[in-house]
């Protein structure tokens, strides 16, 4: 069922936004002669959770829809990073200052295989302590919150977080957790 590229022509190139139009053909012999693919760099995200239990929340403004939101750490991999997982650790402590002892992979998630082709690699963080202040890039405004695993759950329950990724690695998160509390 995969598709023979003919030909890829870039439109834009910036670094947070690559668009390219494909020209394909499909096993069938159908030619799809402009077919848009945005390219990002792989992303990553926690539930991170502190050495007592709690979990770490941040809020942030994000201007596509106009609203601070309710989210999970997480953020860009650069080009210096060697793994997701160190991706990950370098952004948890930057947003919450908090440094973690385990990093249990969930899983990789596209955020739109239709269009997009970045992965989100997807950790629960545990054993947190906070060992610095934040560290933020010079656009970037995050308060932490900190929450009960219940009042975690009451969240999504209330359908509080718009970020679907996010969504994915809380429900993975939460399945991780529950399985490493009943050890």
């Amino acid at each position: 069922m995969n598709w023979k590229l003919l030909r890829s022509e870039y439109l834009f190139r910036e670094p947070w936004l690559t668009v390219r139009r494909d020209t394909c053909e499909t096993p069938s012999g159908v030619l799809v002669p402009e077919y848009y693919v945005l390219e990002y760099p792989d992303w990553v995200n926690a539930m991170a959770v502190t050495d007592d239990g709690n979990v770490i929340l941040v809020r942030q403004y994000r201007h596509p829809v106009g609203k601070v939101l309710l989210e999970i750490p997480g953020g860009v991999m650069d080009p210096e990073d060697a793994s997701p997982e160190i991706a990950m650790r370098r952004e948890l402590l930057e947003e919450t200052g908090y440094a973690f002892d385990e990093m249990h992979f969930l899983g990789i998630t596209s955020p739109n295989p239709s269009t997009h082709t970045n992965r989100v690699f997807m950790y629960l963080a545990t054993g947190g302590k906070k060992i610095q202040e934040q560290q933020l890039d010079f656009n970037e405004e995050i308060d932490v919150e900190i929450v009960t695993i219940a009042e975690l759950e009451a969240r999504l329950a209330q359908n509080a977080f718009l970020q679907s990724l996010h969504c994915t690695c809380l429900f993975y998160g939460l399945m991780k957790w529950k399985e490493l509390q009943s050890k």
